[in-house]
Protein backbone atom coordinates (compact mmCIF):
# COMPACT_ATOMS: atom_id res chain seq x y z
CA UNK A 1 0.00 0.00 0.00
CA UNK A 2 1.38 3.39 -0.99
CA UNK A 3 1.57 6.05 1.74
CA UNK A 4 -0.83 8.98 1.46
CA UNK A 5 0.93 11.98 0.00
CA UNK A 6 1.17 14.97 2.32
CA UNK A 7 -0.71 17.26 -0.10
CA UNK A 8 -3.59 14.81 -0.39
CA UNK A 9 -3.66 14.37 3.39
CA UNK A 10 -3.83 18.13 3.92
CA UNK A 11 -6.71 18.47 1.44
CA UNK A 12 -8.56 15.61 3.12
CA UNK A 13 -8.03 17.13 6.56
CA UNK A 14 -9.24 20.52 5.31
CA UNK A 15 -12.36 18.95 3.80
CA UNK A 16 -13.15 17.26 7.11
CA UNK A 17 -12.69 20.54 9.00
CA UNK A 18 -15.01 22.35 6.57
CA UNK A 19 -17.59 19.58 6.91
CA UNK A 20 -17.41 19.78 10.71
CA UNK A 21 -17.79 23.58 10.70
CA UNK A 22 -20.70 23.32 8.28
CA UNK A 23 -22.43 20.78 10.54
CA UNK A 24 -21.93 22.99 13.61
CA UNK A 25 -23.29 25.99 11.71
CA UNK A 26 -26.32 24.03 10.50
CA UNK A 27 -27.05 22.87 14.05
CA UNK A 28 -26.79 26.42 15.39
CA UNK A 29 -29.02 27.68 12.58
CA UNK A 30 -31.62 25.05 13.44
CA UNK A 31 -31.56 26.10 17.09
CA UNK A 32 -32.18 29.74 16.12
CA UNK A 33 -35.16 28.79 13.99
CA UNK A 34 -36.57 25.89 16.02
CA UNK A 35 -38.43 28.14 18.46
CA UNK A 36 -40.83 29.17 15.68
CA UNK A 37 -41.79 25.64 14.63
CA UNK A 38 -45.20 24.61 15.89
CA UNK A 39 -46.79 28.03 16.14
CA UNK A 40 -44.49 30.05 18.38
CA UNK A 41 -44.28 33.19 16.19
CA UNK A 42 -47.30 35.44 15.76
CA UNK A 43 -48.58 35.18 12.21
CA UNK A 44 -46.35 32.19 11.33
CA UNK A 45 -47.94 29.27 13.17
CA UNK A 46 -47.71 27.12 10.03
CA UNK A 47 -43.91 27.42 9.86
CA UNK A 48 -42.24 23.99 9.85
CA UNK A 49 -38.51 23.64 10.50
CA UNK A 50 -36.53 21.59 7.96
CA UNK A 51 -34.40 19.05 9.84
CA UNK A 52 -31.68 18.69 8.98
CA UNK A 53 -31.25 21.86 6.96
CA UNK A 54 -30.57 20.80 3.37
CA UNK A 55 -29.05 22.46 0.28
CA UNK A 56 -31.65 23.93 -2.06
CA UNK A 57 -31.20 22.59 -5.61
CA UNK A 58 -30.32 25.07 -8.30
CA UNK A 59 -33.39 26.61 -9.93
CA UNK A 60 -33.89 29.12 -12.72
CA UNK A 61 -36.80 31.38 -13.55
CA UNK A 62 -37.68 34.31 -15.78
CA UNK A 63 -37.74 38.03 -14.98
CA UNK A 64 -40.19 40.62 -16.29
CA UNK A 65 -38.11 41.17 -19.43
CA UNK A 66 -37.96 37.46 -20.24
CA UNK A 67 -34.37 37.04 -19.12
CA UNK A 68 -33.21 33.94 -17.29
CA UNK A 69 -32.47 34.40 -13.61
CA UNK A 70 -31.12 32.01 -11.00
CA UNK A 71 -31.47 31.46 -7.27
CA UNK A 72 -27.66 31.36 -7.21
CA UNK A 73 -27.69 35.15 -7.75
CA UNK A 74 -28.86 35.50 -4.15
CA UNK A 75 -26.21 33.29 -2.58
CA UNK A 76 -24.71 35.01 0.44
CA UNK A 77 -28.10 36.43 1.42
CA UNK A 78 -31.05 35.00 3.29
CA UNK A 79 -33.91 34.31 0.87
CA UNK A 80 -37.66 34.11 1.42
CA UNK A 81 -38.72 32.14 -1.67
CA UNK A 82 -42.46 32.42 -2.23
CA UNK A 83 -44.50 30.45 -4.78
CA UNK A 84 -47.79 32.10 -5.71
CA UNK A 85 -50.25 32.97 -8.50
CA UNK A 86 -52.75 35.74 -9.22
CA UNK A 87 -55.57 33.14 -9.34
CA UNK A 88 -54.75 32.00 -5.79
CA UNK A 89 -56.84 33.99 -3.30
CA UNK A 90 -54.61 33.31 -0.25
CA UNK A 91 -51.56 34.30 -2.33
CA UNK A 92 -53.18 37.62 -3.23
CA UNK A 93 -54.00 38.23 0.41
CA UNK A 94 -50.42 37.86 1.61
CA UNK A 95 -48.62 39.60 -1.28
CA UNK A 96 -48.85 43.15 0.18
CA UNK A 97 -47.33 41.84 3.42
CA UNK A 98 -44.46 40.24 1.48
CA UNK A 99 -43.93 43.55 -0.30
CA UNK A 100 -43.70 45.35 3.04
CA UNK A 101 -41.39 42.63 4.35
CA UNK A 102 -39.02 43.15 1.42
CA UNK A 103 -38.88 46.87 2.16
CA UNK A 104 -38.15 46.16 5.83
CA UNK A 105 -35.45 43.46 5.56
CA UNK A 106 -33.62 44.12 2.29
CA UNK A 107 -31.06 46.16 4.19
CA UNK A 108 -30.40 43.21 6.49
CA UNK A 109 -29.03 40.94 3.78
CA UNK A 110 -32.39 39.23 3.15
CA UNK A 111 -34.33 39.17 -0.13
CA UNK A 112 -37.95 38.24 -0.80
CA UNK A 113 -38.17 36.36 -4.12
CA UNK A 114 -41.71 35.67 -5.36
CA UNK A 115 -42.14 33.16 -8.21
CA UNK A 116 -45.45 33.32 -10.03
CA UNK A 117 -47.08 30.21 -11.47
CA UNK A 118 -49.32 32.24 -13.80
CA UNK A 119 -49.47 30.87 -17.33
CA UNK A 120 -49.94 34.40 -18.65
CA UNK A 121 -46.41 35.29 -17.61
CA UNK A 122 -44.95 38.61 -16.56
CA UNK A 123 -47.72 40.73 -18.12
CA UNK A 124 -50.30 39.21 -15.77
CA UNK A 125 -48.05 39.63 -12.72
CA UNK A 126 -47.06 43.21 -13.51
CA UNK A 127 -50.72 44.17 -14.05
CA UNK A 128 -51.59 42.71 -10.65
CA UNK A 129 -48.62 44.43 -8.99
CA UNK A 130 -49.75 47.79 -10.39
CA UNK A 131 -53.34 47.19 -9.26
CA UNK A 132 -52.43 46.46 -5.62
CA UNK A 133 -49.41 48.81 -5.57
CA UNK A 134 -46.66 46.24 -5.07
CA UNK A 135 -43.55 48.43 -5.27
CA UNK A 136 -40.66 46.41 -3.85
CA UNK A 137 -40.97 43.03 -5.56
CA UNK A 138 -39.86 42.35 -9.14
CA UNK A 139 -42.00 40.12 -11.37
CA UNK A 140 -40.41 36.67 -11.49
CA UNK A 141 -42.04 33.78 -13.36
CA UNK A 142 -41.58 30.05 -12.76
CA UNK A 143 -41.74 28.94 -16.38
CA UNK A 144 -43.91 25.79 -16.74
CA UNK A 145 -43.63 25.19 -13.00
CA UNK A 146 -40.13 23.77 -13.20
CA UNK A 147 -38.89 25.24 -9.92
CA UNK A 148 -42.12 24.32 -8.18
CA UNK A 149 -41.75 20.64 -9.11
CA UNK A 150 -38.04 20.58 -8.37
CA UNK A 151 -38.66 21.81 -4.82
CA UNK A 152 -41.62 19.52 -4.20
CA UNK A 153 -44.23 22.27 -3.83
CA UNK A 154 -47.77 20.83 -3.73
CA UNK A 155 -49.91 23.87 -2.87
CA UNK A 156 -49.99 27.64 -3.10
CA UNK A 157 -48.85 29.72 -1.42
CA UNK A 158 -45.74 27.96 -0.17
CA UNK A 159 -42.71 29.85 1.09
CA UNK A 160 -39.23 28.44 1.71
CA UNK A 161 -36.77 30.13 4.08
CA UNK A 162 -33.21 29.78 2.77
CA UNK A 163 -30.07 30.83 4.64
CA UNK A 164 -27.01 32.57 3.18
CA UNK A 165 -25.35 29.22 2.44
CA UNK A 166 -28.26 28.19 0.22
CA UNK A 167 -29.72 25.72 2.77
CA UNK A 168 -33.45 25.31 3.34
CA UNK A 169 -34.19 26.22 6.95
CA UNK A 170 -37.96 25.74 6.91
CA UNK A 171 -41.24 26.14 5.04
CA UNK A 172 -44.53 27.91 5.45
CA UNK A 173 -47.37 26.13 3.64
CA UNK A 174 -50.29 28.52 3.39
CA UNK A 175 -50.59 32.18 4.32
CA UNK A 176 -48.36 33.91 6.86
CA UNK A 177 -48.57 37.41 8.30
CA UNK A 178 -45.13 38.36 7.06
CA UNK A 179 -45.11 41.98 8.16
CA UNK A 180 -45.94 41.62 11.85
CA UNK A 181 -43.13 42.81 14.14
CA UNK A 182 -42.82 39.27 15.54
CA UNK A 183 -42.56 37.69 12.07
CA UNK A 184 -39.95 40.18 10.90
CA UNK A 185 -37.93 39.73 14.09
CA UNK A 186 -38.04 35.97 13.65
CA UNK A 187 -36.92 36.16 10.01
CA UNK A 188 -33.96 38.34 10.98
CA UNK A 189 -33.10 35.97 13.81
CA UNK A 190 -33.43 32.84 11.69
CA UNK A 191 -31.66 34.10 8.56
CA UNK A 192 -29.18 36.62 9.92
CA UNK A 193 -28.67 35.75 13.59
CA UNK A 194 -30.44 38.52 15.53
CA UNK A 195 -31.94 37.89 18.99
CA UNK A 196 -35.58 38.88 19.13
CA UNK A 197 -38.64 37.85 21.13
CA UNK A 198 -41.05 35.20 19.79
CA UNK A 199 -44.82 35.29 20.32
CA UNK A 200 -47.87 33.25 19.13
CA UNK A 201 -49.94 33.18 15.90
CA UNK A 202 -52.45 31.56 13.50
CA UNK A 203 -52.39 29.54 10.27
CA UNK A 204 -54.15 29.68 6.90
CA UNK A 205 -54.27 26.63 4.59
CA UNK A 206 -52.90 26.56 1.04
CA UNK A 207 -55.08 26.18 -2.06
CA UNK A 208 -55.03 23.52 -4.78
CA UNK A 209 -52.35 23.76 -7.44
CA UNK A 210 -54.93 23.54 -10.24
CA UNK A 211 -55.22 26.87 -12.09
CA UNK A 212 -58.83 27.78 -12.98
CA UNK A 213 -59.68 27.59 -16.66
CA UNK A 214 -59.51 30.92 -18.48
Amino acid sequence: MKPIKSGLFRRLAMALVILAISSIHASAQEQKCAAASGGAVEGMSNFVLTRPASPVPEITFSDGAGGERSLAEFRGKGVILNFWATWCAPCIREMPALDRLQAAVSGDGIEVVTLSEDRGGAAVVEKFFRKVQIRNLPAFIDIRGKALRKLGIIGLPTTILIDARGFEIGRVVGVAEWDTPEAMDFIRQCLTGGDQAIQTGSAHPPVSMAEPAA
